[in-house]
Formats: C-alpha cells, structure tokens, sequence
C-alpha cells in the first residue's frame, strides 16, 4: 500500500513538473529585438548564437546572445516568430 501511494505521488509530481514547461505563450503583437553590438569572437571557429527571447512575467523577454564552441557535425538553427491562430509565438533556436 505504502509503495503504491509512494509511486502516485512520484508520477504526479514528474507530470506536474512537465506539464508546467511545457507551455506556448502567445502575444498579440511581436516585441522588437533591442539592438546591441556583437562583441568580437572570443577565438577562431568560434559559432555565435543568436539571441532569444524567453516569456517571464506575462510577456517576452530578450536574452542576447553569446559565443559557443561549434558542434562537430551540427548546426545551430535560429529561433523565430511564428503566427498562429491566437497571435505569436517564440520558437527557440537549437542544435541540429
């Protein structure tokens, strides 16, 4: 009885866990990209990522970007806007 209420519990803890980043977050209209000056690469081969915006407090947020070290055999793919039915939407960029 003990493990089996010890095992419901665990499930709805890593089920409301991953529920909650799981999210889309809309805005009606896209929030410009402040402008900032791109420093000068850290060393050679050096992959800049772009920066992202990230939703905090009821809206969207800019991160600037950064230096990384590249990825053998990968490419980093940009995050984007997306228009949906219910307004806009951030794609986040990744390592492909």
């Amino acid at each position: 009885m003990k493990s089996t209420l010890k095992l419901l519990i665990g499930l709805s803890l890593v089920t409301g866990l991953f529920s909650s980043c799981a999210g889309e977050y809309y805005v009606a209209s896209r929030p410009v990209a402040p402008y900032y000056a791109r420093p000068v690469a850290p060393y050679a081969g050096a992959v800049w990522v772009p920066g992202e915006w990230y939703y905090r407090g009821g809206g969207y947020a800019y991160r600037n970007g950064y230096w990384s070290r590249p990825r053998h055999g990968r490419a980093y793919i940009e995050g984007r806007w997306e228009q949906g039915p219910r307004g806009h939407v951030w794609r986040h960029g990744y390592w492909r």
